[in-house]
């Protein structure tokens, strides 16, 4: 069996559309951006869907092309990331015999649901997907990628004189934990639906609970 093969089976009950579409799905040295992200990500979509509804095809479609345009966060063009992903992705499923209206859809959340980009998702499987990905980016897998995040870019985990920025600008390229403000908390009030607002809200409070953690030891 594959290595392919063997995370197809992760996406179940999609594991041939996932076999198709995972070797253009995410960069191999983002480790915030890679295969497990996808896996949590369709974890996360697969739990609201099965409360909220939706079609589960286009879902997992869109979660596992929703990050096949690798963008660093510092770079200027990572506003673009997203539409240029969706452009990718309408080229890749148009290769493999979709239909114009599926791939308009799947293009559509892909679109939508990134949080710099700032479109605002007008499908059941766009709003899924956008609170999907979100989830990932809270709670302690947040946490995790935050640091992974701030190490990529050279950044430090804290400004050791002002923590907090009490007294100072927040900037997010230079400190890790300054993220948690100006993006992070930010998110868990903006999820779409019903099953994805419950499952922010824990994931929130875990987040807070590592600021919180690390606080304390500094």
């Amino acid at each position: 069996m594959t290595e392919i093969s063997k995370l197809a089976a992760a996406f179940a009950p999609h594991e041939e559309l996932a076999v198709a579409l995972l070797p253009h799905a995410f960069a191999a040295d983002d480790g915030s951006h890679d295969a497990a992200h996808l896996i949590r990500v369709w974890k996360n979509a697969a739990r609201i869907q099965a409360e909220e509804g939706g079609n589960a095809r286009l879902l997992a479609a869109a979660v596992l092309l929703h990050d096949c345009v690798s963008v660093e966060k510092n770079s200027p063009l990572r506003t673009q990331a997203s539409r240029l992903a969706a452009e990718k992705a309408a080229g890749i499923l148009k290769d493999l015999g979709w239909g114009a209206d599926e791939i308009a859809a799947v293009a559509h959340a892909i679109l939508t649901h990134s949080f710099s980009a700032n479109i605002p998702p007008e499908t059941l499987e766009a709003e899924i997907l956008q609170d999907a990905d979100r989830l990932d980016a809270i709670g302690m897998v947040g946490a995790a990628r935050s640091f992974y995040i701030a190490g990529r870019m050279g950044s430090g985990l804290y400004d050791p004189l002002d923590p907090l920025a009490e007294a100072r600008a927040l900037d997010d390229k230079a400190f890790a934990i300054d993220h948690f403000e100006t993006k992070l908390f930010r998110l868990a009030d903006g999820f779409k639906t019903k099953a994805g607002r419950g499952l922010a809200t824990e994931r929130e409070q875990r987040l807070r609970d590592v600021l919180a953690m690390m606080l304390d030891e500094i």
